[in-house]
């Protein structure tokens, strides 16, 4: 009978558990700091840099901040796009009380590690302090595994990695020595597993997680918290500059209503809450791509025996819910049917 109960028990707790994943678009520790942790109000009169912030998640991430009364720095390669970014932040941040010399706007090339420093004494020379370092900049892909061209493979390391691990090294000794300071890296749900057809940016996300998780080993009690915020499919124009296996060439494919992604703005909101509780680590999507990060980190095995039954092309559609976007990889993946 007591074992009876208690199989009824743990029935019971993993289907409560599984109805509260299917209905939610983050972790659920997200799901909890969202609804009791502290409120976006915080944020208010501290200073965020945005490496990355001429549109998609950045730019989102941006409007959310100005409007609770925080200062940015807007940086990214496109100044156009960055000065539309922050006309629209003085708008918003209007409302709560702030003035064109509360944001910035600072081109970036992260690519650039020997223009690293004086970026930065950019930033303090402004406002003379920096609170969170957030590191969005960054490339993703479509392209099959074993037709990469190697250089394709630097080339985004060398921007999504390299250029955000140098600049946050160079803004380190300014949070250490002030006993206080956060750098929030965007990272991905392709950081956690190995979605097909994206094989350096998936390389690049994992490497993220390797450099800035020993970070954090390393900064217990010194005061400087890292938060890595891992998006599944977005809305955003990251397809225009996406890379191929060719290097030098862009896929220039835009998303479209009928995709099966999460807002931008829902996604840049859930990344603020992340950012401001301080959580180690934020999983923000819809389902079924929430769901099978649960399954792919608690049961990997499980996991992995499911995608090599339904295949790449199926796993592909789950992300990229479109077939032109799928068939920018070969038709007959690894032997697989082509539609």
């Amino acid at each position: 009978m007591e074992l009876t109960s208690l199989l009824l028990y743990i029935t019971i707790f993993f289907s409560v558990l599984l109805v509260l994943i299917l209905f939610s678009d983050g972790d659920l520790t997200l799901m909890l700091v969202e609804r009791f942790g502290k409120r976006l109000s915080s944020v208010k009169g501290q200073v965020y840099w945005i490496v990355g912030a001429s549109s998609g998640i950045g730019e989102y991430l941006a409007y959310e901040l100005v409007a609770n009364g925080a200062k940015v720095v807007l940086s990214g390669r496109r100044e156009n796009e960055l000065q539309k970014v922050k006309t629209q932040c003085l708008l918003i941040g209007k409302k709560a009380g702030l003035s064109e010399t509360d944001i910035l706007l600072l081109p970036v090339d992260v690519t650039k590690l020997e223009l690293h420093q004086q970026y930065f004494d950019a930033v303090l020379q402004h406002f003379g302090t920096l609170d969170v370092l957030v590191n969005n900049a960054g490339r993703s892909q479509r392209a099959e595994w074993m037709n990469i061209d190697i250089r394709v493979d630097k080339d985004l390391f060398d921007g999504n990695v390299f250029g955000l691990l140098n600049l946050s090294r160079i803004v380190m000794p300014h949070f250490l020595s002030k006993k206080r300071g956060q750098i929030a890296v965007t990272s991905s749900v392709c950081g956690k597993v190995g979605a097909p057809c994206s094989a350096s940016y998936n390389a690049t996300k994992h490497a993220l997680h390797g450099y800035f998780e020993t970070l954090r080993a390393e900064l217990t009690c010194r005061g400087v918290s890292v938060t890595m915020l891992c998006p599944g499919p977005v809305f955003s124009d990251l397809l225009s500059a996406c890379a191929t296996d060719t290097y030098g060439q862009k896929l220039g494919s835009t998303m479209t209503k009928k995709d099966r992604r999460m807002s931008t703005e829902r996604c840049a909101r859930l990344c603020a809450i992340a950012i401001v509780n301080q959580l180690d680590e934020a999983w923000i999507s819809i389902n079924p791509v929430l769901l099978s990060l649960y399954v792919s980190q608690y049961a990997p095995s499980l996991f992995r025996s499911f995608n090599g039954r339904i295949g790449a092309r199926v796993a592909m559609s789950l992300r990229d819910s479109r077939n032109d976007l799928v068939n920018s990889c070969k038709k007959d993946i690894q032997g697989e049917k082509s539609d």
